[in-house]
Protein backbone atom coordinates (compact mmCIF):
# COMPACT_ATOMS: atom_id res chain seq x y z
CA UNK A 1 0.00 0.00 0.00
CA UNK A 2 0.71 3.47 -0.43
CA UNK A 3 0.50 4.96 3.31
CA UNK A 4 0.66 8.34 4.69
CA UNK A 5 1.95 9.11 7.77
CA UNK A 6 2.44 11.73 9.75
CA UNK A 7 5.16 11.81 12.56
CA UNK A 8 7.37 9.53 10.10
CA UNK A 9 10.58 11.75 11.43
CA UNK A 10 9.27 10.72 15.28
CA UNK A 11 10.71 8.56 17.73
CA UNK A 12 8.07 6.04 16.80
CA UNK A 13 7.72 6.91 13.33
CA UNK A 14 11.05 6.49 12.64
CA UNK A 15 10.68 2.57 13.65
CA UNK A 16 7.29 2.38 11.93
CA UNK A 17 8.88 3.52 8.10
CA UNK A 18 11.46 0.59 7.33
CA UNK A 19 8.88 -1.99 9.36
CA UNK A 20 6.24 -0.58 6.04
CA UNK A 21 8.95 -0.55 4.04
CA UNK A 22 10.03 -4.28 5.04
CA UNK A 23 6.72 -5.50 4.44
CA UNK A 24 6.12 -4.15 0.87
CA UNK A 25 4.68 -0.58 1.30
CA UNK A 26 5.49 2.71 0.16
CA UNK A 27 5.31 5.64 2.55
CA UNK A 28 4.96 8.93 2.19
CA UNK A 29 5.93 10.49 5.04
CA UNK A 30 5.46 14.30 6.39
CA UNK A 31 7.96 16.64 7.05
CA UNK A 32 7.36 20.15 8.67
CA UNK A 33 10.85 21.38 8.66
CA UNK A 34 14.20 20.56 6.50
CA UNK A 35 15.66 18.41 9.25
CA UNK A 36 12.65 16.09 8.82
CA UNK A 37 12.02 15.94 5.22
CA UNK A 38 15.93 15.13 5.21
CA UNK A 39 15.46 12.31 7.15
CA UNK A 40 12.66 10.85 5.23
CA UNK A 41 14.41 11.13 2.28
CA UNK A 42 17.35 9.34 3.61
CA UNK A 43 14.67 6.60 4.88
CA UNK A 44 13.97 5.83 1.52
CA UNK A 45 10.41 7.68 1.67
CA UNK A 46 8.30 10.09 -0.23
CA UNK A 47 8.21 13.36 1.80
CA UNK A 48 4.94 16.15 1.81
CA UNK A 49 5.83 18.86 3.10
CA UNK A 50 3.60 20.34 6.11
CA UNK A 51 2.31 20.59 9.62
CA UNK A 52 -1.10 19.32 11.27
CA UNK A 53 -2.16 22.88 10.66
CA UNK A 54 -1.87 22.49 6.87
CA UNK A 55 -5.59 20.96 6.54
CA UNK A 56 -5.45 21.11 2.78
CA UNK A 57 -2.06 19.08 2.62
CA UNK A 58 -3.22 16.61 5.22
CA UNK A 59 -6.95 16.08 3.00
CA UNK A 60 -4.93 15.88 -0.34
CA UNK A 61 -2.05 13.46 0.95
CA UNK A 62 -4.68 11.11 2.24
CA UNK A 63 -7.01 10.90 -0.44
CA UNK A 64 -3.85 10.03 -2.58
CA UNK A 65 -2.71 7.33 0.04
CA UNK A 66 -3.81 4.08 0.16
CA UNK A 67 -3.33 3.52 4.01
CA UNK A 68 -3.03 6.65 6.87
CA UNK A 69 -1.19 6.58 9.80
CA UNK A 70 -1.76 9.69 12.39
CA UNK A 71 1.70 9.58 15.11
CA UNK A 72 2.15 13.23 14.45
CA UNK A 73 0.99 15.01 17.98
CA UNK A 74 2.29 18.96 19.00
CA UNK A 75 4.06 17.74 21.81
CA UNK A 76 5.96 21.01 22.10
CA UNK A 77 2.75 23.18 22.45
CA UNK A 78 1.34 20.50 24.78
CA UNK A 79 4.14 20.03 27.20
CA UNK A 80 6.64 22.65 26.56
CA UNK A 81 4.40 25.39 26.21
CA UNK A 82 1.84 23.93 28.28
CA UNK A 83 -1.30 24.01 26.50
CA UNK A 84 -2.75 20.65 25.86
CA UNK A 85 -6.06 21.49 24.69
CA UNK A 86 -4.46 23.33 21.79
CA UNK A 87 -2.67 20.49 20.90
CA UNK A 88 -5.29 18.26 21.41
CA UNK A 89 -7.64 20.67 19.27
CA UNK A 90 -4.88 20.65 16.62
CA UNK A 91 -4.68 16.95 16.49
CA UNK A 92 -8.87 16.89 16.44
CA UNK A 93 -9.03 18.84 13.25
CA UNK A 94 -6.02 16.84 11.40
CA UNK A 95 -7.97 13.86 12.30
CA UNK A 96 -11.15 15.24 11.15
CA UNK A 97 -9.25 16.04 7.86
CA UNK A 98 -7.63 12.93 7.37
CA UNK A 99 -11.11 10.80 7.93
CA UNK A 100 -13.23 12.77 5.99
CA UNK A 101 -11.49 12.22 2.96
CA UNK A 102 -11.04 8.34 3.40
CA UNK A 103 -14.76 8.28 4.16
CA UNK A 104 -16.36 5.48 1.77
CA UNK A 105 -13.09 4.26 0.90
CA UNK A 106 -12.78 0.99 2.69
CA UNK A 107 -9.58 2.23 2.92
CA UNK A 108 -7.65 1.92 6.54
CA UNK A 109 -6.77 4.73 8.91
CA UNK A 110 -4.94 3.92 11.89
CA UNK A 111 -4.27 6.52 14.97
CA UNK A 112 -2.00 6.95 17.52
CA UNK A 113 -3.55 7.65 21.20
CA UNK A 114 -3.01 6.53 24.88
CA UNK A 115 -3.97 3.49 27.26
CA UNK A 116 -6.78 4.89 29.27
CA UNK A 117 -6.55 4.76 33.69
CA UNK A 118 -8.85 2.70 35.32
CA UNK A 119 -9.05 2.18 39.20
CA UNK A 120 -7.43 -0.44 40.58
CA UNK A 121 -6.74 -2.33 37.73
CA UNK A 122 -5.15 -2.73 34.38
CA UNK A 123 -7.00 -1.10 32.02
CA UNK A 124 -8.34 -2.87 28.84
CA UNK A 125 -9.16 -2.12 25.50
CA UNK A 126 -12.69 -2.41 26.00
CA UNK A 127 -11.94 0.27 28.68
CA UNK A 128 -12.14 4.36 27.97
CA UNK A 129 -14.50 4.57 25.04
CA UNK A 130 -18.00 7.15 25.59
CA UNK A 131 -19.05 10.21 25.20
CA UNK A 132 -17.18 12.84 28.33
CA UNK A 133 -18.87 16.24 28.11
CA UNK A 134 -16.45 18.89 27.68
CA UNK A 135 -18.22 21.00 30.34
CA UNK A 136 -18.16 18.24 32.91
CA UNK A 137 -14.88 18.04 33.48
CA UNK A 138 -12.15 20.76 35.09
CA UNK A 139 -10.41 23.01 32.72
CA UNK A 140 -7.28 21.19 33.10
CA UNK A 141 -8.55 18.41 31.99
CA UNK A 142 -10.45 19.16 28.25
CA UNK A 143 -7.47 18.72 26.55
CA UNK A 144 -6.89 14.56 27.69
CA UNK A 145 -10.77 14.28 27.29
CA UNK A 146 -11.04 16.03 23.45
CA UNK A 147 -8.02 13.96 22.69
CA UNK A 148 -10.14 10.40 23.95
CA UNK A 149 -13.03 12.02 21.94
CA UNK A 150 -10.61 12.25 18.80
CA UNK A 151 -10.02 8.67 19.29
CA UNK A 152 -13.73 7.48 19.48
CA UNK A 153 -14.50 9.88 16.48
CA UNK A 154 -11.66 7.90 14.09
CA UNK A 155 -13.63 4.52 15.81
CA UNK A 156 -16.79 5.83 14.71
CA UNK A 157 -15.52 6.20 11.00
CA UNK A 158 -15.77 2.30 10.38
CA UNK A 159 -20.04 3.22 10.24
CA UNK A 160 -19.03 4.92 7.51
CA UNK A 161 -16.95 2.74 5.23
CA UNK A 162 -13.08 3.17 6.42
CA UNK A 163 -11.29 0.57 7.94
CA UNK A 164 -10.21 2.75 11.10
CA UNK A 165 -8.85 1.53 14.30
CA UNK A 166 -7.18 3.14 17.42
CA UNK A 167 -3.53 1.85 18.87
CA UNK A 168 -2.82 3.29 22.28
CA UNK A 169 0.43 3.38 23.20
CA UNK A 170 1.76 3.24 26.97
CA UNK A 171 3.30 5.61 28.68
CA UNK A 172 7.02 5.00 27.86
CA UNK A 173 7.85 3.76 24.92
CA UNK A 174 12.01 2.98 25.71
CA UNK A 175 14.57 2.08 23.48
CA UNK A 176 18.07 3.43 22.81
CA UNK A 177 18.06 7.61 22.01
CA UNK A 178 14.75 7.53 24.21
CA UNK A 179 13.99 11.49 25.04
CA UNK A 180 10.88 10.83 26.71
CA UNK A 181 9.44 10.00 30.60
CA UNK A 182 12.13 7.85 31.78
CA UNK A 183 14.60 9.79 29.90
CA UNK A 184 13.05 12.95 31.78
CA UNK A 185 13.60 11.35 35.20
CA UNK A 186 17.06 10.03 34.77
CA UNK A 187 17.57 13.77 34.12
CA UNK A 188 16.07 14.88 36.98
CA UNK A 189 17.87 12.29 39.09
CA UNK A 190 21.09 13.41 37.76
CA UNK A 191 20.06 17.14 38.27
CA UNK A 192 19.21 16.43 41.80
CA UNK A 193 21.22 13.33 43.22
CA UNK A 194 18.46 11.78 44.10
CA UNK A 195 16.42 9.22 42.26
CA UNK A 196 13.13 9.59 43.96
CA UNK A 197 10.25 7.64 43.37
CA UNK A 198 6.20 9.43 43.40
CA UNK A 199 5.03 8.98 47.22
CA UNK A 200 5.54 5.12 48.11
CA UNK A 201 6.33 4.23 44.73
CA UNK A 202 3.94 1.37 44.04
CA UNK A 203 2.18 3.14 40.91
CA UNK A 204 2.72 1.66 37.69
CA UNK A 205 3.08 2.48 34.07
CA UNK A 206 2.70 0.37 31.27
CA UNK A 207 5.68 0.22 29.23
CA UNK A 208 6.95 -1.21 25.65
CA UNK A 209 9.83 -0.62 23.73
CA UNK A 210 9.22 1.42 20.43
CA UNK A 211 10.31 -1.10 17.97
CA UNK A 212 7.89 -3.71 19.15
CA UNK A 213 5.18 -1.00 19.42
CA UNK A 214 6.14 0.50 15.40
CA UNK A 215 5.29 -2.98 14.57
CA UNK A 216 1.68 -2.90 16.22
CA UNK A 217 1.14 -0.16 13.96
CA UNK A 218 2.05 -2.08 10.84
CA UNK A 219 -0.37 -4.70 12.21
CA UNK A 220 -3.14 -2.60 12.61
CA UNK A 221 -2.71 -1.06 8.73
CA UNK A 222 -2.43 -4.71 7.04
CA UNK A 223 -5.06 -6.77 9.51
CA UNK A 224 -7.01 -4.78 12.25
CA UNK A 225 -10.80 -5.23 11.99
CA UNK A 226 -12.95 -1.79 11.05
CA UNK A 227 -13.38 -0.14 14.76
CA UNK A 228 -10.59 -2.00 16.45
CA UNK A 229 -8.89 -0.70 19.84
CA UNK A 230 -5.56 -2.21 20.20
CA UNK A 231 -3.22 -1.88 23.28
CA UNK A 232 0.46 -1.93 22.10
CA UNK A 233 1.67 -2.84 25.63
CA UNK A 234 4.63 -5.37 26.85
CA UNK A 235 4.90 -4.65 30.37
CA UNK A 236 1.12 -4.22 32.14
CA UNK A 237 2.63 -2.33 34.71
CA UNK A 238 6.28 -1.45 36.35
CA UNK A 239 6.51 0.32 39.62
CA UNK A 240 7.90 3.56 39.95
CA UNK A 241 10.28 1.78 42.84
CA UNK A 242 11.78 -0.27 39.92
CA UNK A 243 12.46 1.96 37.75
CA UNK A 244 13.80 4.74 40.41
CA UNK A 245 16.15 1.93 41.84
CA UNK A 246 17.53 0.91 38.95
CA UNK A 247 18.50 4.46 37.91
CA UNK A 248 19.87 4.93 41.24
CA UNK A 249 22.20 2.00 40.84
CA UNK A 250 23.41 3.18 37.51
CA UNK A 251 23.94 6.59 38.72
CA UNK A 252 25.08 5.72 41.81
CA UNK A 253 22.31 7.90 43.66
CA UNK A 254 20.58 7.28 46.65
CA UNK A 255 16.74 6.05 46.24
CA UNK A 256 13.75 8.41 47.90
CA UNK A 257 10.43 8.81 48.45
CA UNK A 258 8.99 11.97 46.90
CA UNK A 259 6.20 13.32 49.31
CA UNK A 260 3.01 13.80 47.08
CA UNK A 261 2.86 17.33 48.37
CA UNK A 262 6.41 17.46 47.38
CA UNK A 263 6.18 15.93 43.79
CA UNK A 264 5.73 19.30 41.69
CA UNK A 265 8.74 20.84 42.77
CA UNK A 266 11.08 17.78 42.23
CA UNK A 267 9.26 16.24 38.69
CA UNK A 268 7.69 19.68 37.55
CA UNK A 269 5.36 18.90 34.64
CA UNK A 270 5.32 15.48 35.10
CA UNK A 271 4.64 14.83 38.61
CA UNK A 272 0.81 14.43 37.33
CA UNK A 273 1.41 11.43 35.70
CA UNK A 274 3.38 9.80 38.38
CA UNK A 275 0.60 10.87 40.61
CA UNK A 276 -1.61 8.34 38.91
CA UNK A 277 -1.26 3.95 39.03
CA UNK A 278 -2.13 3.06 35.42
CA UNK A 279 -1.56 -0.41 34.39
CA UNK A 280 -2.96 -1.75 31.25
CA UNK A 281 -3.49 -5.06 29.25
CA UNK A 282 -2.71 -5.92 25.84
CA UNK A 283 -4.11 -9.70 26.13
CA UNK A 284 -7.36 -8.63 23.93
CA UNK A 285 -5.34 -7.41 21.01
CA UNK A 286 -2.48 -10.16 21.38
CA UNK A 287 -5.62 -12.92 20.95
CA UNK A 288 -6.99 -10.68 17.97
CA UNK A 289 -3.85 -9.66 16.22
CA UNK A 290 -1.18 -12.59 17.06
CA UNK A 291 1.25 -9.44 17.70
CA UNK A 292 3.82 -10.80 20.31
CA UNK A 293 6.12 -8.15 21.20
CA UNK A 294 10.49 -9.53 20.93
CA UNK A 295 12.47 -6.90 22.64
CA UNK A 296 13.65 -6.11 26.03
CA UNK A 297 11.27 -5.12 28.70
CA UNK A 298 11.95 -1.67 30.54
CA UNK A 299 13.84 -2.96 33.08
CA UNK A 300 15.63 -4.89 31.46
CA UNK A 301 16.46 -1.96 28.58
CA UNK A 302 17.34 0.41 31.35
CA UNK A 303 19.89 -2.07 32.67
CA UNK A 304 21.53 -1.87 29.18
CA UNK A 305 22.86 1.37 30.72
CA UNK A 306 22.30 3.62 27.19
CA UNK A 307 19.59 5.61 29.50
CA UNK A 308 23.09 6.97 31.26
CA UNK A 309 25.45 7.61 28.75
CA UNK A 310 25.80 11.51 29.26
CA UNK A 311 25.99 13.64 26.05
CA UNK A 312 29.53 14.30 26.51
CA UNK A 313 30.50 10.76 26.59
Amino acid sequence: MRVFVTGASGWIGSALVPDLMAGGHQVVGLARSDASADALAAAGTEVVRGSLDDLDVLREASAAADAVIHLAFHHEVAFAQGDFRAAADADRRAAETMGEALVGTGKPFVLASGTPVEAGRAATERDGHGYVPLDAVPPEAVGMVTRLATAEWVLSLADRGVRSSVVRLPRTNHGEGDKGFVAFLVRTARDKGVAGHYGDGANRWPAVHRLDSAHMFRIALEAAPAGSTLHAVADEGVSLREIAEVIGRHLNVPVAAVPPEEAAEHFGWLSAVLSMDQPASSALTRELTGWQPTRPGLIDDLDKGHYFITPSA
